[in-house]
C-alpha cells in the first residue's frame, strides 16, 4: 500500500512533487544516500508520461543528428546499466533503418551517423550496427515497400515492454531505502516561509484529509505538469515547453515485419516506428506542439490517420483503417520551453535542475527528462539536493545496484530454473519472469498460500489471481486502474482488460475494504480512465480481445 506517515512534526530532507519515473527515481537515489524523502503524486505512480512513451531505451542515436554528445554518451552509459540492472524488463531490441531515395536524411549520412555511434557505445553496445543490402531486406521483409528503396541498415538499440513495472520498481526500492510514496495526494499548495518554500500542502483524493509535508528542500518533479505546481505559487518564467506523442496499437496485419521499423515519414520527414510489442504493435509516434489541457491528452483523428498512412505506404500490404486501431496512446513530452521553436526535434531531449534561490530558496525544479536517463537525471538531482542541504557528499549507489526483480546474483541461472520448474503454464512462467523477475515467486508464494489464486484471471495474458493480491498488498496499488494498468498490464491487452475487471475487482475487494458498491464504483471509474485511449472495445460492445487480421 502507499505509505502515508503521520501528522507529526518531523521535517523531510526532501518533498518530491510527481511518482513518475524521474520523481520515483530522485527518491530512490535520494534515500539510497540517506536523505528523508517523502513523493506525492495525484494519481498513481507512473500514470502521467511515463505510461505513454515508445518503450525504447534509446542509446541516443537520435541525437547524434543535433551533434548532442553529452546526451548520446548518457543514454548509452544509462541503456548499458539497464541491461545489467533490470535484465527482467530491458530487453536487445534490433531496429532496421531503410534509405529511400527523396529521404531527407542519406543513407550514407544514416550509415556515418551508426559508425559514430558504435565507436562511442564500444563495450557497453548490444551488437555493431551493419549496412543491409536491398537485395537482403528483400528477402529478410519481402513486405516492406521496395519504391525508392536504396539500401538498409541494421540497428541495435532496446526495448523495456513494460515500462509502467520500471516505475513500480523504482518505487518498491525507494520504499526498501526508507521513502514514502504518498499516491492519490493532490499537492494543493507549497508552504511558504516569507520567500522560503518549506514543503507542500496535500489532499489525500480518497479521504479529503489535508495535512502539510514539511520539508527542508522541496523538488519539483512534475514532467509536464512543473508550471502548473509553480503557478499562483511563486513567480517564475514558464518551464515546460512539452510536445505532444501519441501512438496507436494494431494486432499483426498483412506483411508485418518481425523486426522494428525506424523510417522517415513522407509527409514531415520525422523519424517514426513500427514496432512489434508483446504480439501486437505499436505506430508511433507524432510530435506536435501542444498548448491544450495537460489532463486531457487524447490522440486526435489526425494523429491517427497519419501513422496508419505512413504504416501504408511503407506496407502496401497491411491496409490499416481507422478501425484496426484497438486503441491508442498519448502524452507530453516534458520538455524545456523552447521560444519561437520551428522544428520539434530540435528542442532538447536532456535535464537541467533549476534552484530557484535566491528569490524561493528551497525549491528546486526538474526540467526535461527521458525514460532511457531517469537513473542519471536522479543523481543529478541528489547531487545537487546535498549540496543546498550542505550535506556531506555522498557517492551515488544506484549505478549497481540492481532492481528488486533483479536483485539475484545470476539472472539467468534463476531464469532457467523457474521456466523449468511444473507450475502454471510456459507462457505463463514467461510473463511472470518479464513482469516480476525474481519477485515471481512472491507471486507463487501467495498462490501457495490461497490455491484459488492460481487461477487465471485473463485469458489473453494469462495473469492469474496471486497478482492482483501482490499489487494491492506489496506494490502500492489502490483502485482497480492501478491494478489494470500500471501493475498486472492486462489492462494493455487488446479489450483493456475489460472482461477480467469484474474478477480483479473482487479478487483486490477484501484486501482493499471494498464493499459491493465500491467494487461497481471501481468499474465504472476504469471505463472512464480508459476513455482517453480511445479503446476500439468501447466504440464498440461486439469487438473481441482478437481480432481476424492477428491470423494473417
Amino acid at each position: 500500500m502507499s505509505q502515508h506517515h503521520s501528522d507529526g512534526q518531523d521535517i523531510a530532507d526532501l518533498a518530491v512533487v510527481g511518482a513518475g519515473i524521474n520523481g520515483l527515481a530522485i527518491a530512490r537515489d535520494a534515500a539510497a544516500r540517506g536523505l528523508r524523502v517523502v513523493v506525492v503524486d495525484r494519481a498513481d505512480a507512473g500514470s502521467g508520461t511515463s505510461s505513454t512513451s515508445s518503450r525504447l531505451i534509446h542509446g541516443g542515436l537520435k541525437y547524434l543528428e543535433r551533434y548532442d554528445f553529452t546526451l548520446v554518451h548518457e543514454s548509452i552509459r544509462e541503456r548499458h546499466l539497464l541491461f545489467r540492472n533490470a535484465p527482467h524488463l530491458v530487453r536487445d531490441y534490433p531496429m532496421l533503418i531503410p534509405f529511400y531515395a527523396g529521404n531527407s536524411r542519406p543513407g550514407a549520412l544514416i550509415r556515418l551517423g551508426l559508425a559514430a555511434f558504435d565507436a562511442m557505445a564500444v563495450g557497453r553496445g548490444r551488437g555493431r550496427s551493419r549496412s543491409v543490402s536491398t537485395r537482403r531486406v528483400a528477402r529478410q521483409w519481402p513486405h516492406l515497400s521496395t519504391k525508392g528503396l536504396r539500401g538498409a541498415a541494421l540497428f541495435h538499440d532496446a526495448q523495456v515492454p513494460w515500462a509502467e513495472r520500471l516505475c513500480v520498481e523504482l518505487l518498491l526500492d525507494a520504499r526498501r531505502l526508507g521513502a514514502q510514496i504518498l499516491t492519490h495526494t493532490t499537492v494543493t499548495g507549497l508552504i511558504r516561509d516569507g520567500d522560503r518554500v518549506s514543503g507542500l500542502r496535500t489532499r489525500d483524493n480518497r479521504t479529503g484529509h489535508e495535512r502539510e509535508v514539511r520539508a527542508r528542500l522541496t523538488v519539483n518533479a512534475a514532467g509536464p505538469w512543473i508550471d502548473q505546481v509553480l503557478d499562483g505559487q511563486i513567480s517564475s518564467r514558464r518551464l515546460n515547453g512539452g510536445t505532444k506523442g501519441s501512438h496507436v496499437i494494431v494486432d499483426p496485419f498483412p506483411g508485418a515485419p518481425e523486426t522494428c521499423i525506424f523510417f522517415e515519414a513522407a509527409s514531415d520527414q520525422r523519424p517514426i516506428f513500427v514496432f512489434p510489442w508483446e504480439g501486437r504493435y505499436l505506430l508511433g509516434s507524432t510530435d506536435l506542439s501542444y498548448d491544450g489541457d495537460l489532463d486531457e491528452v487524447i490522440a486526435d483523428d489526425a494523429e491517427i490517420d497519419y501513422l496508419l498512412s505512413e504504416t501504408n505506404r511503407i506496407f502496401p500490404s497491411a491496409g490499416l483503417t481507422p478501425d484496426d486501431v484497438l486503441y491508442s496512446v498519448a502524452g507530453i513530452r516534458p520538455l524545456p520551453y523552447t521560444a519561437d521553436v520551428t522544428d520539434n526535434a530540435a528542442i532538447s531531449r536532456g535535464h537541467t535542475v533549476l534552484d530557484h534561490a535566491p528569490a524561493h530558496p528551497g525549491l528546486l525544479s526538474v526540467i526535461g527528462g527521458k525514460l532511457t536517463t531517469h537513473r542519471a537525471l536522479a543523481e543529478d538531482v541528489t547531487d545537487q539536493a546535498l549540496k543546498v542541504l550542505g550535506r556531506v557528499p555522498r557517492p551515488c549507489t544506484t549505478r549497481t545496484r540492481p532492481l528488486p526483480g533483479a536483485d539475484t546474483s545470476h539472472w539467468p541461472a534463476f531464469r532457467q530454473d523457474f521456466l523449468d520448474s511444473p507450475v502454471l503454464t510456459p507462457a505463463q512462467r514467461r510473463r511472470l519472469l518479464d513482469l516480476y523477475g525474481v519477485r515471481a515467486r512472491q507471486v507463487l508464494a501467495l498462490a501457495e498460500a490461497d490455491p484459488d489464486l492460481l487461477d487465471t484471471v485473463d485469458q489473453e495474458s494469462g495473469a492469474i489471481g496471486a497478482e492482483v493480491v501482490l499489487a494491492v498488498r506489496e506494490e502500492g496499488a489502490a483502485t482497480l486502474g492501478d491494478i489494470l494498468l500500471r501493475r498486472t498490464l492486462i489492462g494493455l491487452g487488446g479489450d483493456m482488460g475489460r472482461a477480467a475487471a469484474p474478477r480483479c475487482a473482487r479478487i483486490a475487494a477484501p484486501h482493499l475494504g471494498w464493499d459491493e458498491d465500491r467494487i461497481q464504483d471501481e468499474l465504472a471509474g476504469y471505463d472512464r480512465e480508459l476513455r482517453r485511449f480511445r479503446p476500439r472495445t468501447m466504440q464498440d460492445p461486439a469487438a473481441t480481445a482478437t481480432s481476424d487480421r492477428r491470423a494473417l
